[in-house]
């Protein structure tokens, strides 16, 4: 195959010597740790599920990251003009799809997140959640272009629909990550601390709401903050399974994970740490870490305000999810059931953070060759 010269103008050309090659770096570590670790918990959740092939999740996590890899290969060559339509007509859809959800989802351990689509499921809150930083970060830049526009209001009522939305699935991790996201969009669009401390004012609000009147939530803050109720064997066995395996790897270490329920998704980092240590743990966390910083400091240096604030709450998704994942694990947060990007095992979860990756990475290519003005400042 013909390497790339920085002299062919090829669509792939230009594509490959504007993307940032260091994010492209990190996810590809990110996917390939994904891909490893499914392997090791996969055969033990298809032996507690019944399913006779032992390769059945992590061979389906292969199959989806085929898809995967060309949203993000697609996202990451638009403009970003093309990023602004494409997160609205996302936005749109998602919101829809929420709706829907709420209507006709199937109900699973109290919450209605999933929409039955043949033999898989679509989670409309992960195409909601970039879709969500794309039209904000829309409304805020143009609220900063024109102080007649009403773009902070519009994004707070967007952000206020999608939270109240999530809440009745009910689904308020989910809620919470949209906040903190939404807050540091704001920050970074110049917005003022009166309506940022609103805002926490309204989340705190609707938190101690839930907690009173959803028992959903209150059995999840009760079981955390009491953990001698028996309400926590999934946080249990992950503290015991990192625990298990110590700082190194060891080969007599991978045991407890067998009886990890969810070991291939939201606890597969506690996986990793039993298998190979908290090392790898440590790894993880760093790239992740190494995702976020770099992509606020490409942001630093973008002229659009609507890019840098998509960039920010884009790798803000990314980044505090991680965390939120991490922190379930390691006990220092209550059970949210939230997937750890491009680790987890799932469809949903991996395609939505491959298209919030591509996006990032659009609006961070340099776009010398665009033809108008405003694809490069929407």
């Amino acid at each position: 195959m013909k390497a790339l010269s920085r002299i062919d103008d090829s669509p792939a050309a230009r594509w490959w010597w504007s993307v940032d090659h260091g994010s492209l770096f990190i996810l590809a570590a990110l996917m390939t740790i994904g891909v490893v670790l499914v392997f090791a918990a996969g055969p033990g959740t298809a032996a507690r599920l019944g399913i006779d092939d032992s390769l059945h999740f992590p061979m389906r996590q292969i199959t989806f990251i085929l898809p995967a890899l060309a949203i993000l290969l697609g996202a990451s060559m638009l403009t970003p003009l093309q990023t602004r339509r494409l997160g609205s007509i996302l936005f749109a859809g998602a919101l829809l799809a929420l709706f829907a959800a709420l209507l006709f989802a199937p109900e699973i351990n109290g919450a209605k997140r999933w929409l039955p689509l043949g033999p898989l499921s679509f989670q409309p809150s992960e195409a909601l959640k970039p879709g969500f930083v794309v039209i904000s970060a829309w409304m805020l830049a143009e609220g900063v272009r024109n102080p007649r526009f009403p773009g902070a209001a519009i994004a707070t009522g967007l952000y206020l629909v999608c939270a109240i939305l999530l809440a009745l699935q009910p689904d308020y991790g989910q809620a919470a990550l949209l906040t903190a996201v939404w807050m540091a969009m704001f920050f970074v669009s110049g917005g003022g601390v009166f309506w940022l401390v609103g805002v926490a004012t309204v989340a705190v609000v609707g938190f101690v709401a839930g907690y009173l009147f959803s028992p959903h939530l209150a059995k999840r803050i009760d079981a955390f903050l009491n953990p001698q109720s028996g309400e926590n064997y999934q946080s249990d066995k992950a503290l015991e399974a990192i625990a298990n395996g110590g700082v190194f790897p060891r080969a007599d270490a991978a045991s407890v994970k067998l009886s990890l329920p969810d070991a291939h998704s939201d606890y597969i980092f506690a996986v990793g740490a039993e298998e190979f240590g908290m090392i790898l743990g440590l790894v993880i966390l760093a790239l992740f870490a190494a995702l976020v910083i770099r992509s606020y400091m490409k942001a630093a240096g973008l002229k659009s305000v609507f890019a840098q604030c998509a960039v920010c709450g884009l790798a803000a998704l990314i980044g505090l999810q991680s965390l939120i994942n991490i922190g379930v694990n390691l006990r220092l947060l209550p059970s949210k059931g939230m997937t750890l990007p491009f680790i987890s095992y799932g469809g949903s979860s991996l395609m939505a953070a491959a298209l919030t990756i591509g996006l990032m990475l659009a609006l961070t290519r340099r776009q010398a060759h665009a033809a108008r003005r405003k694809d490069i400042m929407p």
